[in-house]
């Protein structure tokens, strides 16, 4: 069935391969030029953290993220992230985009500063829900970076597949079907992404507060290092959220999928409830439940839907469909200076047009543990000649299951090429797999062979990297339509948000009693 849906979609629907629709959200931190955590607001100049559709801030203040619209074009999502690096650096003052994913140097918790949305519902809403974090995990896991690629076929293309498979569903339940089929076979090969592209084999000391002893080496220049690490980012040291283990998520039926992350959102936790909520007359965190909103839930790829305005995730979807997948488990590579190549974005298609056409089966708890411990695997040893994963119960060479998975995305990454008259897909999985061949050509082998030969550690040869980025950016002037367009949407965003908190006419506890209700 796979090479027969290649070949029927080269012959009957190529047009549709050339208009994938893609976006990129890209996080920073804001760092000042001795490498420490800045300590100064969103600057004005970019508008409203809230209502600016292209730059806003996740956990931090700090922690700036670049958004760009959706577009069809290949080259499109780096353009836009080019023109949005080149005019905020234009309005950073002395300060620095750090370009590693882990962290600059860290001092105690609370000066990391929470992400500010004013004083609206909803921005008091997003600001709490960031200090609930630092309640529940820590401030520290509000300073990492990451990639989330945003990916979703055209409009026209689902009518021909869904022809092509004698379906007779409605069209939305048939394309959120094949999401969630996507998302099920990533889910069994997503490691590639940590083994080829993770980026932090190596942090500061000062991040990890005595954890990792186990797994990394230190050193005097106060690195800790994971000899055979890929992404340490993706890591127990990363991100995490022990209460997940009450659950189980997974992507087998859509309705059953947003079911059990409404159950998250609605079942105390006993720590959680130990924290409390209100305290003092301030809200620690939105509620003591398992997960705040959805969004706690740290999937490495999410179905999702462009929400309406107070409408949560889980509704959006449960309302019309999947619209597009979002890939989490990418690090920022910091050889590129809008933190990711053209070549992993052509990867990145390549990959996931493989992970719809492939046949998906059913996921099982069983099978989710095995997933789970390759990727676990991967991020800590990937690397590592002699390392193992486990397919069925039964153990395979990484290099070996590698290859595999390859050489099954060759017609892919063929097929891609003719609907959009290039070779770079071909040239993209030729990479991928001199990296396969020679871990030492994986992003987190160069990263780990020139912090070591630098003889800076992780935090000096990073600024210096950085510093090169910024010099890269402010040397560039920006292009007079760049400036207006974001000069605009700054004023524009700044009045928005102003007349949302000016319009408010709810109590804050009765819009999240609006919010959350079933």
């Amino acid at each position: 069935m796979y090479r027969s849906t290649i070949s029927f979609i080269e012959s009957e629907a190529p047009f549709c391969l050339a208009n994938i629709n893609r976006g990129i959200e890209k996080e920073s931190l804001r760092v000042t030029p001795d490498g420490y955590l800045s300590k100064r607001a969103h600057p004005k100049e970019w508008g409203s953290a809230l209502t600016n559709q292209y730059i806003t801030t996740d956990y931090s203040e700090a922690l700036p993220e670049l958004i760009t619209p959706v577009t069809t074009g290949r080259e499109g999502p780096r353009q836009w992230l080019f023109d949005i690096h080149n005019y905020i650096y234009q309005h950073m003052y002395d300060e620095v985009l750090w370009v590693g994913s882990m962290p600059c140097i860290m001092t105690k918790e609370e000066d990391v500063p929470l992400a500010n949305y004013g004083s609206s519902n909803v921005g008091m809403m997003k600001h709490i829900y960031r200090r609930g974090l630092g309640y529940r995990y820590g401030r520290y896991m509000q300073t990492i970076a990451g990639v989330h690629y945003n990916f979703s076929l055209p409009d026209d293309f689902w009518p021909k597949l869904q022809s092509h498979y004698g379906d007779n569903s409605e069209l939305q339940t048939f394309i959120s079907d094949q999401y969630l089929a996507l998302i099920r076979n990533y889910l069994r090969y997503c490691w590639l992404l940590p083994y080829l592209y993770g980026a932090s084999p190596a942090i500061c000391k000062s991040f990890t507060k005595g954890a990792g002893g186990e797994f990394l080496t230190e050193t005097e220049d106060g690195t800790m290092y994971g000899d055979y690490a890929t992404s340490l980012r993706m890591s127990d040291l990363g991100y995490q959220n022990n209460a997940q283990a009450k659950f189980s998520i997974r992507h087998n039926d859509l309705h059953e999928y947003t079911a059990e992350l409404e159950r998250a959102i609605r079942t105390p936790d006993q720590f959680y409830k130990e924290l409390g909520v209100r305290v003092d007359g301030e809200y620690r965190q939105l509620n003591a439940n398992l997960l705040q909103i959805e969004n706690e839930y740290y999937a490495k790829i999410r179905p999702k839907r462009v929400i309406n305005s107070g409408e949560r995730p889980t509704q959006a979807l449960n309302r019309a469909g999947v619209q597009y997948v979002e890939v989490r488990s990418l690090d920022l590579n910091p050889y590129d200076p809008v933190g990711i190549s053209q070549s992993q974005i052509d990867f990145l298609d390549v990959f996931m047009l493989f992970c719809l056409l492939q046949e998906s089966k059913d996921q099982s708890d069983r099978e989710n543990a095995e997933n789970d411990e390759n990727f676990r695997r991967v991020v800590y040893f990937g690397r590592k000649p002699e390392l193992n994963l486990l397919r069925n119960n039964r153990s395979l060479p990484l290099k070996e299951a590698t290859l595999q998975i390859f050489e099954e995305m060759r017609p892919v990454a063929v097929l891609l090429d003719k609907c959009n008259h290039t070779r770079a897909y071909t040239k993209a999985l030729s990479e991928a797999i001199e990296m396969a061949n020679d871990p030492s050509k994986t992003l987190s082998g160069r990263y780990y062979k020139d912090i070591k030969s630098s003889a800076k550690g992780y935090f000096g040869y990073t600024m210096e990297l950085s510093a090169k980025v910024q010099q890269q950016f402010l040397s560039q002037p920006v292009e007079p339509r760049v400036q207006r367009l974001f000069e605009e949407e700054a004023e524009k965003s700044l009045a928005e948000q102003q007349e949302i908190e000016q319009n408010e006419t709810l109590g804050f506890e009765e819009y999240l009693e609006q919010y959350f209700a079933e």
